[in-house]
């Protein structure tokens, strides 16, 4: 995208990659359309902030995935696969690294 700054480009790319990754190691098929909510979720989030604080999410990891898991659950992503990925989530199973916990805690409240 022309234009766009390159601190959004790169937190949405890397978004779609843990997106990606996330249900590949799931072993189930994304929700495309609502993946593609969730990243334009995020790139709007992003855009609306100051370059502060967008620099501050860009430079943290923990703030990186606070904006991720936001950007999952308004999406309604999170809705999706509901039953199986709340089930791995309980079991423990799921294989995913740690950070990934920002999504899975979401099943599990």
């Amino acid at each position: 995208m022309a234009g766009e700054n390159s601190e959004i480009v790169a937190l949405r790319d890397e978004f779609r990659g843990h997106l990606e990754q996330f249900y590949a190691m799931l072993k189930l098929a994304p929700p495309y359309h609502s993946v593609e909510k969730a990243i334009a979720h995020l790139t709007a989030s992003l855009k609306a902030m100051a370059p502060e604080d967008r620099a501050l999410v860009a430079a943290n990891p923990a703030r990186r995935w606070a904006q991720y898991k936001v950007a999952f659950v308004e999406s309604g992503l999170s809705q999706k696969h509901r039953g199986i990925i709340a089930g791995l989530a309980r079991s423990g199973q799921t294989g995913l690294p740690a950070e990934y916990q920002a999504f899975l805690d979401v099943y599990l409240s």
